[in-house]
């Protein structure tokens, strides 16, 4: 299995991927860029191709955990839209706290779309900057 790493900008930050293949390992957000380019489908997304992602699939979706069940609810939310922590709670039968926790160690951002989980009073938090969690709503069309 060969292992790739790339990156692509998304305003001020770069979207660095870890993949093989159609599954992607890792995605992190850093100031700067790796040496070679992300996937294609990624600086697609990146360009305001919002479905681009579609293709991908990630481990941290795999088995009947509490956060596989909670990746995988998060990953069929429609670029565009959102549901609070406590709406994604009840559809996994858990807490909303819970869920925070998963978003927080959610290991491939985009893929499984933590940004569109939101506070039921606000936008919540997004690491590693609720700044970047606004720019990506926005990018899909969300106004928070």
């Amino acid at each position: 299995m060969v292992v790739n790493e790339g990156s692509c900008p998304l305003g001020l930050w770069h979207v660095h991927v870890v993949w093989s293949g159609d599954v992607v390992m890792q995605v992190c957000f850093l100031r700067t860029p790796a040496a070679e380019r992300a996937p294609r489908a990624f600086i697609r997304y990146c360009a305001g191709e919002t479905d681009a992602l579609r293709e991908f699939r990630t481990p941290a979706t795999d088995g009947d955990t509490v956060y596989a069940r909670i990746y995988r609810v998060v990953q069929a939310i429609p670029a565009g839209q959102t549901r609070s922590y406590g709406e994604v709670a009840a559809m996994v039968g858990t807490s909303p706290r819970v869920v925070g926790n998963a978003m927080r160690s959610n290991p491939t951002p985009l893929v499984v779309p933590c940004h569109r989980v939101v506070a039921k009073g606000g936008i919540g938090g997004f690491s590693p900057s609720v700044d970047l969690k606004r720019a990506l709503l926005a990018l899909e069309g969300v106004r928070v």
